[in-house]
């Protein structure tokens, strides 16, 4: 018991030893006995407290363990590590986006930080002959063959939904696409009355678990869709398969975190936990996905709908093409989440080692939609830890028509990588439904932000357009991307990927292993191999 672990237990036991001493001799008031009683208590209770054995072993000393692992998050983000270290966002990704955000200024002094002799370093090729644009509200048009026709920006916010998001934030990042004239996407959490008290252009993303369009027994209720998918401000229907954070795996509300707005905005009851099922229950079939597809554009009065989904088993995705060809039913849009992104919480094995990446997932879609003659007539979006025009240009080139963030409007937001999202203790009140800390986030200055962000975002993408000798991003293509491979070469991304030409797939030119082994096991009518 007198081992040096023990020192600041016995130590505290003096100082009240001695502190009664003073206080009988009326040397001091007997308020000055609270600190080590405190102390020694403390010590007591570490002492012989059953779940933690490092405080047996140190009683107070241990606490400092705790202390530092509590604070460890922001000592290694403020004090730790370096500008250029992703984890998961570096601190000169967060700082592009607090700048352009703010308006301020975004230029870099004395040369690049990273290294350009790194494996993997990658840079966009320039012209001699660069091209003078006279505008930055880059758009494509969504729909229009078998849609109304709807004029997307080429950069919008990507699927985050009101719970996990506080109502302020929500409120911010509506009003600042209403500003800056883009799309935000709902997330599976459905409508809520902050997503339409702005009036910006809404993605209403439709989930497994229905929300917002779900009878009671958690079915889908075409009336409750028709209902709020007429309304003029929802402008595309995306249904969701999967999402790069946590793909195949469903989601559980508990009942306590249930508030009654977000009861009321995804049509769940109070008091019982809100599941969000891994599959559909409308569909179980690459047929099924295409004929639900058809189902909600008519429901919606025509409006562009597609599907968004973290790419997983080749042959299921190969399964929903043949079943288009066979159908003759496409999606207006399909949009391709990496499985780098995620805004929300999710199992470690998840975030780490399940899902495809963007670009092997991009990819994947945009040959598929090539090799069978179809890719002119669907549009690809793409989502996955994108924040500056460098990666929007990558993304673009590797073949997606247009790019979604959320990660990088929650900085706009305010938010610092503070890692507490699921917590609801988010200290700048983006990810929070605590009413006090959410006051935090001022609607009209950060919105201002988000709509800054957007617009210094796609200048900047024009300044690299511009420098590649373009006339529009849908000019931009692999060979326009170039990549470190050792300290002695380099490459461009289109000698590095592999890509199928029109029709391939429908002559039986499979070009690559992957195509050619699972292509023929795929099957309309099941995400099962033949």
């Amino acid at each position: 018991m007198f081992s040096r672990r023990y020192l600041a237990l016995w130590a505290s036991f003096a100082l009240l030893a001695i502190g009664a001493l003073l206080v009988a001799r009326h040397l001091i008031g007997i308020y000055w006995l609270a600190i080590p009683i405190l102390l020694v208590l403390r010590g007591l209770y570490d002492l012989n407290q059953p779940s933690h054995s490092i405080l047996r072993n140190y009683p107070l000393w241990g606490n400092f363990r705790f202390i530092f692992e509590f604070i460890r998050p922001e000592i290694r983000q403020y004090f730790v590590e370096s500008d250029t270290d992703e984890k998961p966002f570096s601190r000169q990704q967060r700082s592009i986006v607090y700048q352009r955000a703010k308006n301020d200024v975004d230029s870099r002094p004395f040369g690049t930080e990273l290294d350009v002799k790194a494996v993997d370093h990658e840079w966009i090729s320039h012209s001699l002959a660069p091209t003078v644009l006279d505008h930055h509200d880059f758009r494509i048009i969504v729909g229009g063959e078998r849609a109304l026709p709807y004029s997307l920006s080429l950069f919008n916010i990507s699927a985050m939904s009101f719970g996990s998001m506080s109502a302020n934030a929500i409120r911010a990042l509506n009003l600042g696409a209403k500003k800056g004239g883009f799309a935000h996407d709902t997330g599976e959490g459905s409508i809520s009355a902050y997503h339409r008290e702005n009036g910006g252009d809404i993605i209403w993303e439709v989930a497994s678990g229905y929300f917002g369009c779900r009878r009671d027994d958690g079915h889908f209720d075409a009336e409750k869709f028709a209902a709020q998918a007429l309304s003029p401000q929802i402008k595309m229907i995306e249904i969701k398969l999967s999402q790069g954070a946590k793909p195949g795996h469903g989601g559980v509300l508990p009942a306590a975190k249930i508030t009654a707005e977000i009861a009321a905005t995804r049509g769940v009851p109070m008091g019982q936990d809100c599941i969000s099922p891994a599959t559909h229950s409308e569909f179980s079939t690459p047929r099924g996905l295409l004929e639900f597809v058809e189902r909600l554009r008519t429901l919606s009065g025509g409006k562009p709908t597609g599907f968004k989904l973290c790419i997983g088993h080749p042959w299921e995705f190969f399964g929903i093409a043949k079943a288009m060809l066979e159908t003759g039913i496409l999606p207006d849009f399909i949009v391709v989440d990496g499985a780098e992104g995620g805004t929300g919480a999710a199992p470690l094995e998840f975030t780490d080692h399940v899902g495809v990446p963007l670009q092997e997932g991009l990819l994947l879609v945009h040959n598929t939609l090539v090799g069978i003659n179809l890719r002119d007539k669907i549009k690809l979006g793409a989502s996955g830890k994108i924040i500056t025009a460098f990666d929007m240009a990558r993304i673009l080139a590797i073949g997606a028509d247009w790019v979604n963030a959320a990660r990088g409007f929650m900085f706009a937001l305010g938010c610092i990588q503070a890692q507490t999202c699921h917590t609801g203790r988010c200290p700048t009140g983006v990810t929070t439904q605590d009413p006090i800390r959410q006051r935090a986030l001022v609607v009209p200055d950060k919105s201002d932000r988000v709509a800054s962000f957007h617009r210094n975002t796609l200048h900047a993408l024009k300044e690299l357009i511009q420098a590649a000798g373009l006339r529009d991003p849908s000019e931009l293509h692999a060979h326009h991307i170039v990549r470190r491979t050792s300290s002695y070469e380099v490459k461009l991304m289109s000698d590095l990927l592999k890509y199928l030409e029109p029709g391939d797939l429908l002559t039986g030119n499979f070009r690559y292993q992957l195509y050619e082994k699972w292509w023929p096991l795929a099957r309309a009518d099941s995400f099962t191999l033949k």
